[in-house]
């Protein structure tokens, strides 16, 4: 038996050595393997942290075996054009936007629209970095493309506009003009065709271009009455909106939509802008405006990605500038907590007709105060009025200048801004103060509670070292504003929340 196990043994002890001696190849290269990954184990600690590869490094290696051409795109990049661009989808009534970013790091152009801005130019509103325009030399040019073979491109070079003031931050808003010199529109035949951006970094040691395209005409869709015919208006006033953000209070919408509605009247629109303010309580308030055809709200959340200025506030209201740039007559910009108004022997049609001669007017501020209220209905009656209707203190502490906000005839626009444009053609008008006025409650609409913390029953009153007046010209307007929504809309807004 013992000599039976030393047999098979040995037996077992030949078939390893054969097993070995068959695979010594591969057994090398696995035990040369392993010396490989053990000796960069030990290695990696003491190599500096600053080593690294990017993608940039790629690229400046790659370009090193590039012919040396110059960087601009050729017609080849046509090629990846799409035949049309896709609608924004509109849900609940809610036309939903988006945003597409465009190069590396922080983006070279972010596009939110193209328009066209006549016969022959177009607009296209973004962002971009704004150390590379701080620190850099960045420039765009505009490639019309025909969707008919047998016409030939049109180039020219974009006209950038930088619309912040400086205000932007990892972002600033740009809106390029693309202007043809053509004798003729482009586009004549109403064939179709694309409009491409050119956005070109200018970086002295690795100068990239972007190819975007931003804007799609199919054939037979543009009507060209439109940017011939001055006459040709959907509305006589249209109101854009900044970016609303933080949670509003509906009552406090419910409030401005209404006066508004009824002080422009029939022929004027609102469009707002959905940065995350409106919240599904505020859109309750929006929703028979919004049925009726009234309002329209754009979702803009997509941009919180690329930060900006105040939620990006500049490109969004240079994209409702040239979005209904051939759609109203004017077009006001202010916000939500700010009231228009004027004088009772006056309307907003006759207003308009007198200032018809200039292309832009600003307006003058009257600030109330959001914090005290007046009682002179009671209390109880006090606390089931509208906001402006018991927030009737003005403030009147004398300072160098207050915040103005402004009108225009956008036609005659090429971008806008926050406070007023610097960029149109035409007059500004300065002082229209005894033709109109609008009345800022300021902090009211961030509010969801009851504002009335002070009640007070006088003329005048100092309040936190601040004197105030008593100024009842909003308030005076609150029935009138109430009997138009109940005609309008009927009840379905009573029972709004704060």
């Amino acid at each position: 038996m013992a000599k039976e196990r030393d047999h098979h043994s040995n037996k077992d002890k030949k078939l390893l050595v054969g097993v070995i001696w068959n695979f010594s190849t591969e057994l090398k290269l696995i035990f040369m393997a392993l010396l490989v990954i053990f000796t960069l184990a030990t290695l990696l600690p003491f190599i500096p942290s600053s080593f690294s590869l990017s993608a940039s490094d790629f690229r400046f290696c790659i370009s090193r075996f590039s012919p040396a051409v110059p960087v601009n795109i050729t017609s080849t990049a046509v090629n990846v054009i799409p035949e049309k661009t896709t609608e924004p989808e509109i849900v609940n009534g809610v036309i939903k936007r988006t945003f597409t970013g465009h190069g590396s790091a922080a983006y070279n152009f972010v596009t939110m629209s193209a328009y066209r801005g006549g016969v022959n130019s177009f607009a296209v509103i973004g962002l971009s970095s704004k150390p590379l325009h701080v620190y850099g030399h960045p420039s765009y040019r505009c490639e019309w493309v025909p969707l008919d073979p047998t016409q030939d491109p049109v180039s020219t070079t974009g006209f950038k506009i930088l619309t912040d003031w400086g205000y932007g931050r990892i972002y600033t808003t740009v809106v390029v003009n693309c202007t043809f010199p053509t004798t003729s529109a482009v586009n004549p035949q109403n064939s179709g065709g694309s409009l491409i951006l050119h956005a070109t970094t200018g970086d002295p040691s690795l100068n990239l271009t972007d190819s975007i395209p931003v804007l799609t005409e199919s054939p037979n869709s543009v009507d060209f009455d439109l940017y011939t015919s001055p006459e040709k208006k959907k509305y006589d006033y249209l109101y854009c909106g900044s970016s609303l953000y933080g949670n509003l209070s509906p009552q406090r919408v419910r409030e401005w939509i209404a006066y508004h509605a009824r002080f422009f009247g029939d022929r004027s629109h609102f469009v707002l802008h959905d940065a995350g303010g409106i919240h599904g309580d505020v859109f309750e308030v929006l929703r028979p405006w919004i049925e009726l055809g009234r309002v329209t709200v754009h979702d803009i959340r997509d941009q919180e990605r690329f930060d900006g200025y105040y939620h990006n506030q500049f490109m969004v209201v240079n994209d409702c500038l040239h979005r209904y740039r051939f759609k109203a007559k004017w077009m006001f910009f202010f916000d939500v907590d700010e009231f228009m108004y004027v004088p009772e022997k006056e309307t907003i049609k006759s207003v308009m007709e007198s200032l018809e001669e200039y292309s832009q007017f600003t307006i003058e501020q009257m600030p109330m105060s959001s914090k005290i209220c007046y009682s002179g209905d009671g209390p109880a009656r006090t606390y089931r009025k509208w906001g402006f209707e018991k927030m009737a203190y003005r403030d009147v502490k004398k300072v160098p200048r207050r915040d103005r906000k402004y009108a225009v005839q956008p036609q005659n626009v090429f971008a806008t801004g926050v406070h007023m444009s610097q960029n149109l053609q035409g007059k500004t008008y300065h002082k229209a103060e005894s033709k109109i006025r609008y009345f800022h409650y300021h902090g009211s609409i961030s509010q969801r509670r009851e504002p009335c913390r002070h009640l007070f029953n006088d003329s005048r009153v100092v309040f936190e070292n601040n004197p105030y007046v008593l100024d009842t010209t909003i308030r005076d307007v609150g029935l009138a504003a109430k009997m138009f929504e109940m005609r309008t809309i009927g009840d379905r807004l009573l029972r709004t929340r704060q």
